[in-house]
């Protein structure tokens, strides 16, 4: 590998370019090769971002052999298969949450990942936000103990759109997606693996096929609780916002940024070198690759977080129709 760390970049939507952008903010790393769907649209990427080669096709890419790693960015459905690609052709990943969309196909990952021993690591931005980092740090030192989650997850998706609003190929899921999120986080958080697991859904929805609305009650074996409400169907402030309930204080992120329980700003700006926790995730992998390391959120770290998934699909789908 050179000093330079060359990259391919799979899915040129709207994630794919937060991560393009993060990528150049981050010294000696090139993406070389840039793969979507549509290849006028994917040609029109690279050429905004100096991409030299534009395919509608990962197997293109994966057989240059100055590519050194993969960010997929790429529909869900696709994760885990795209994940074992990279690997059986001898690249260094990082796929988007969530890893897959079933259990057995995350755990074909990972005992891939170890076979190798190539970096694979999982888009679980939450653990790299600035705010969630200064959480994370209290607790670290003994300052703070969380007691209760309560995380809101909300967005405006009644038709098939991505973050920028236009038509998308794929349907995005409040579980294995958005949920994955919060339930990886609480665990991450805590310290303490998830005990107990519960969650409910409302209608499904007549073209997307889909739960619109849902609710999910975790449990640490520590004692700490978390409450999460996520919804397809707000039409309100978007996103996800986590309260953070403690012992010796409340905190609320909001991405990147914090306030207390009084709404009052913390500083977050010194936490690390950015305030973009893709840009910070995106720094993670690579350095992991330069050190000969495992992330943080590698997919062997972040497997729990699936079973868990696993476990309330299987509650949902035992649950009567609504």
């Amino acid at each position: 590998m050179s000093n330079t760390l060359k990259i391919a970049l799979a899915g040129a939507g709207a994630f794919g370019q937060k991560h393009l952008d993060a990528l150049k903010l981050i010294p000696d790393v090139e993406v070389v090769s840039l793969i979507s769907r549509d290849l006028d649209k994917t040609r029109e990427v690279a050429a905004k971002y100096g991409i030299g080669h534009a395919s509608t096709s990962l197997e293109d890419a994966l057989a240059l052999p100055e590519v050194d790693a993969v960010i997929l960015c790429t529909p869900t459905q696709m994760h885990a298969a795209q994940a074992l690609a990279c690997l059986k052709a001898g690249k260094h990943v990082q796929v988007e949450i969530p890893l897959c969309d079933g259990l057995e196909a995350g755990e074909a990952v990972v005992r891939l990942q170890r076979e190798t021993g190539l970096v694979a690591m999982v888009g679980h931005t939450r653990r790299f936000n600035p705010s969630h980092q200064w959480v994370h740090r209290k607790i670290k030192a003994g300052e703070f103990n969380i007691q209760q989650m309560d995380v809101q997850t909300y967005f405006l998706r009644r038709s098939n759109t991505n973050a920028l609003g236009q038509a998308r190929s794929w349907t995005d899921h409040l579980l294995w997606h958005h949920a994955a999120h919060t339930v990886d986080l609480f665990a991450y958080q805590c310290g303490s693996p998830i005990v107990q697991a519960n969650a409910l859904q409302g209608p499904i929805h007549p073209t997307l096929g889909i739960a619109m609305d849902m609710s999910i009650q975790l449990k640490a074996a520590n004692g700490a609780i978390c409450t999460l409400s996520l919804s397809f169907n707000n039409d309100g402030p978007l996103g996800t916002f986590f309260r953070y309930i403690g012992d010796s204080g409340t905190y609320i992120a909001r991405y990147d940024d914090l306030v207390n329980g009084k709404e009052e700003k913390i500083d977050v700006s010194q936490v690390d070198v950015s305030m973009n926790g893709i840009e910070l995730q995106d720094r993670e992998f690579i350095a992991a690759i330069r050190e000969g390391r495992e992330p943080n959120a590698s997919v062997a770290q972040v497997l729990p977080c699936y079973q868990v998934l696993q476990r309330l699909e299987a509650q949902l789908q035992a649950a009567p129709p609504a």
